[in-house]
């Protein structure tokens, strides 16, 4: 049986300890906001396929109610967590497209058809990485953490292949800082 094209990787924190900076910077019922975006994400990934990465049960609990898989991790951290999903997922997927659940705008990640290669759609300040597409099967090594946009990059280029930024998608925004929530 062949690979499935894609799937959509959602790596959640527990929402009552998600968005330290959103909580220590004075912002209100940070829980909710945390688990509207990561609703906003889910349902604007269909109709592909979504794997939750869950460090809780009420996370799992949740994303189950949104239809989608989840794959409960006791990763020490996000690095951690995705590299365990995209080795699990070579032979069942031909790539995953991992989106983290905090995008101010997911509209249109289900109508996504990226290239062919790694593709990384960076943060509003073009460091992070919001959206990336990486191929199964390759020792492909995540690197998430400060400017791991440039990493994604380096790590496409030792493995020699084809990548894309994107630098001007929507899906740029997402909500970490106090000043993300205010932000038009």
């Amino acid at each position: 049986m062949p690979a499935a094209k894609e799937v959509f990787v959602v790596p959640l924190k527990r929402f009552d300890v998600a968005k330290e900076r959103l909580r220590r910077g004075g912002i209100d019922d940070v829980t909710s906001l945390a688990r509207d975006l990561a609703a906003g994400v889910i349902r604007n990934c269909a109709p592909h396929h979504v794997v939750v990465l869950s460090e809780s049960s009420d996370v799992t609990t949740f994303a189950r109610e949104l239809g989608a898989e989840v794959l409960e991790s006791d990763a020490s951290n996000l690095n951690e967590a995705v590299q365990g999903a995209y080795e699990r997922f070579s032979g069942r997927f031909e790539r995953i497209i991992v989106v983290h659940g905090d995008l101010r705008e997911p509209e249109g990640l289900g109508e996504y058809q990226p290239d062919a290669g790694v593709t990384i759609v960076t943060d509003y300040l073009s460091r992070g990485t919001n959206v990336l597409v990486v191929p199964t099967g390759l020792d492909f090594h995540f690197r998430y953490g400060d400017d791991s946009a440039r990493l994604h990059q380096l790590e496409a280029e030792r493995l020699g292949v084809e990548w894309r930024m994107i630098t001007n998608s929507p899906w740029r925004f997402d909500v970490d800082e106090p000043g993300d929530v205010r932000r038009p």
